[in-house]
């Protein structure tokens, strides 16, 4: 039965956050929607609310910030709900689990080890305690354990990475690059000789390498696209704006003009950088 004193109770918190799922899942008296709902079903739109959260942190909207955090954790919140029904686990034993896991592995904070560490060796003390952990989980493999279901450029970040702690890595970018140009070359091969199957291979290939290069000069390849896909997104509405001031859109215009304008949005981002 819904603890309707909770849920309209505007300080309730996190209980209060708790009540309102419980009642949108309650077979009789909730809401249809979501009584369908499964793990599997609402996965995507965790995933998307992740997106949103990192999306508002990139703008710096700090009050969006709020919403979408909060949007995450209603996530959190459904997921266990859902478990919670299925005789599986809760939020408590979701948040014990998490802490937990902070406590085991910041020894130097909550245990007796020394604080007094550099970074570098914090990191590698980190790696050594979830690989211990990798093991309680009977996860034998260097790559055991990269979730399946993450973004493919984020995924191949984190695979390279493992395999880079057991010495399979190039020793310097020097090697990445010279892997780039014969991917690179393969695919200029393969568009004119390979089934489009092959052709996907090809181009995967050369992105993997991609990742792998920008792992070598400590970049997140993630967020380097987001940021490439934010600089074309704001050039763009810039040469679109420039047509319309020529009573213009898109479809009127051609490759060359558009071009021309382009580099004029360039232009003018690299005056306004400069003042």
């Amino acid at each position: 039965m819904a603890d309707h004193a909770v849920i309209h109770d505007p300080k309730g918190g996190l209980p209060r956050l708790r009540a309102i799922m419980r009642a949108l899942r309650d077979p009789q008296t909730g809401c249809p929607w979501d009584i369908e709902q499964s793990f599997a079903s609402i996965a995507p739109y965790t995933i998307e609310e992740a997106y949103e959260v990192a999306d508002a942190i990139e703008r710096q909207d700090w009050a969006e910030l709020k919403g979408e955090l909060g949007d995450l954790l209603f996530q959190s919140v459904f997921h266990s709900q859902m478990a919670e029904e299925a005789g599986l686990f809760d939020l408590d034993d979701i948040a014990n689990t998490m802490s937990d896991k902070m406590v085991a592995r910041h020894p130097h904070v909550f245990g007796a080890e020394n604080r007094d560490k550099s970074a570098e060796q914090q990191t590698l003390d980190w790696e050594t305690i979830k690989a211990a952990e990798r093991a309680g989980k009977n996860e034998q493999g260097t790559l055991d354990g990269v979730a399946i279901g993450l973004p493919a450029l984020l995924r191949a970040h984190k695979l390279q990475k493992r395999a880079a702690r057991v010495g399979f890595d190039w020793p310097s970018t020097d090697e990445v690059l010279d892997k780039i140009v014969e991917e690179a070359r393969e695919v200029s091969e393969a568009r004119d000789s390979l089934t489009q199957a092959e052709v996907e291979e090809e181009l995967g290939d050369l992105m993997f390498v991609l990742a792998n290069l920008a792992r070598h000069m400590n970049v997140e390849p993630e967020a380097a696209l987001r940021a490439a896909n934010a600089k074309f997104t704001r050039r763009f509405g810039r040469v679109e704006a420039l047509l319309a001031e020529r009573g213009k859109v898109p479809a009127d215009s051609d490759l060359q003009e558009m071009d021309l304008l382009w580099d004029q949005a360039k232009q003018e981002e690299k005056q306004t950088d400069n003042t």
